[in-house]
């Protein structure tokens, strides 16, 4: 049976580096994606060292459709056909809505929102011909409640989690499933930013959730390796928050 193959976006450090990690020891071959090519480069070559898998470093900008179809093509050509996507890749830029600019609003909806759409097209005809795939994008769970400071983000997120719903809807008759993951506060350089925008909303947060911290980027990844794995075969379309609790939705 040939080694299934995941392409994780966004994966040099942080959330990706840790789901590529947790495919790769669930057996997947795994494809390392981020802008960071070095990065990209040494977590690929630390997985692969630690879990006896191939897993390569791949560089690309999200938001250009050129960089993603030549992405996708080495990964295919190297490690073999696409079985997974993880939509991991996301930016954001802490402020209030109208102290933001134009620009950045432009490069949040580029990498968040249209760069997820991209992927997953770049990714889809090869699925949809061999009958099975699995995409799952990390949303985040203010794209379902909102978040202070994270108008724009916020919006980009809750359109992950619409579009997943209708791709689902879409492609489930091909045997491919689409479902996002919402994190709640994780301690990545997203919410380092939170608490440099403000001390007292990162504190507040981490006072309100339930199991009484924040999550490391490892408390994300087993959700995304279940919903990849041939036990999630029968859920699509779904939106499940690892939050610790923060929100029930």
């Amino acid at each position: 049976m040939p080694t299934p193959v995941a392409i994780v976006t966004g994966a040099a450090r942080g959330i990706g580096a840790s789901i590529a990690e947790a495919l790769a020891k669930s057996g997947f071959a795994v494809a390392v994606c981020d802008i960071d090519r070095l990065a990209a480069a040494d977590t690929a070559a630390d997985i692969s060292a630690r879990h006896a898998v191939r897993a390569i470093g791949v560089t690309v900008d999200i938001a250009s459709s050129a960089s993603v179809a030549a992405a996708v093509a080495h990964v295919e050509a190297t490690l073999g056909p696409i079985t997974a996507l993880v939509n991991n890749a996301g930016i954001d830029v802490i402020k209030p809505f109208v102290d933001s600019t134009e620009q950045e609003w432009d490069r949040i909806i580029a990498v968040n929102l249209r760069g997820t759409i991209g992927v997953c097209r770049a990714v889809l005809d090869g699925m949809i011909e061999r009958r099975h795939g699995r995409i799952v994008s990390i949303g985040s769970d203010a794209g379902r409640v909102g978040s202070s400071g994270e108008a724009v983000y916020s919006a980009t997120k809750g359109g992950v989690i619409a579009f997943s719903k209708t791709l689902a809807r879409e492609v489930a008759r091909h045997g491919i499933t689409v479902n996002c993951v919402c994190p709640g506060p994780t301690e990545t350089a997203l919410l380092w930013q939170v608490a440099d925008y403000s001390q007292k909303l990162y504190d507040g947060l981490a006072r309100a959730i339930p199991l009484g911290r924040t999550a490391q980027p490892s408390d994300i990844a087993p959700a995304v390796a279940f919903l990849v794995s041939d036990g999630a075969s029968y859920i699509t379309g779904q939106t499940l928050s690892v939050s610790g609790g923060l929100t029930m939705l």
